[in-house]
């Protein structure tokens, strides 16, 4: 694969970093403000949520460079 499109990818999943480390930072002043658990739950599992998007784009990303394919997501 050739580099610029490698470099490529890669910058295309920052919003989705961006969105996820926000969500976390979110999360932890919710917790620190001592917002009720049903927020403080909800914030950590869409943190969570989109850190494992996060990584499941960054191993596409990795198995496209090596030629393989993973199985499709739902």
């Amino acid at each position: 694969m050739h580099k610029r499109t490698f470099i490529g990818m890669v910058e295309a999943g920052e919003p989705l970093i961006q969105q996820a480390v926000d969500a976390l930072r979110e999360y932890h002043q919710a917790q620190d403000r001592g917002a009720p658990a049903d927020e403080v739950e909800r914030l950590h599992l869409l943190a969570e949520s989109l850190f494992q998007a996060v990584s499941d784009y960054q191993l596409r990303v990795i198995a496209k460079v090596r030629g393989t394919e993973l199985p499709k997501l739902h």
